[in-house]
């Protein structure tokens, strides 16, 4: 097993140097779904919501996210976001919301935790402007799907 970066020789919890890293161009995509009933689904899908445009609004409350991270996450680093970039696709087999969220830096650290931030919370967003018709939905499989850039070189989920 590898050592963990973010524990110190004493067990302790510390935010890793990365000032001797070199700075790369690096982007993460994470992805999620909040599955529904097809008629709380038909609310996004024909613009009903009481609550208003629920997918441009989880679009804004992901891209916020991301760019909060560091104070979300204790040991995450600060980082200058190029871009950040939320697909929200209605899906009538799950049914539900199918999101990705792609985060990306040039610099001496991944944006994984960014892209995981944002895609839970525009999801969580989802859950929050649609509770009021369902309050069955469930957020779930949030994970990388890919990763490019950095000592640890480029990952992609099958």
């Amino acid at each position: 097993m590898s050592r963990l970066t973010h524990i110190d020789e004493r067990g302790a919890a510390r935010m890793v140097d990365v000032s001797g890293k070199a700075e790369t161009a690096r982007e993460a995509t994470a992805a999620c779904h909040v599955t529904m009933r097809a008629e709380t689904l038909a609310l996004v899908t024909e613009g009903t919501a009481k609550k208003g445009d629920v997918l441009a609004t989880a679009r804004i409350a992901g891209i916020m996210a991301a760019k909060r991270t560091s104070e979300l996450i204790p040991l995450c680093h600060p980082l200058a976001i190029a871009g950040v970039t939320l697909e929200l696709e209605p899906d009538a087999a799950l049914p539900g919301i199918r999101i990705a969220a792609t985060v990306k830096t040039t610099g001496p650290t991944g944006v994984e935790m960014e892209a995981l931030t944002a895609a839970s919370v525009a999801a969580l967003t989802v859950y929050d402007m649609l509770k009021a018709a369902e309050r069955e939905m469930r957020i779930e499989g949030l994970r990388v799907i890919r990763k490019s850039g950095g000592k640890s070189g480029d990952f992609r989920q099958e």
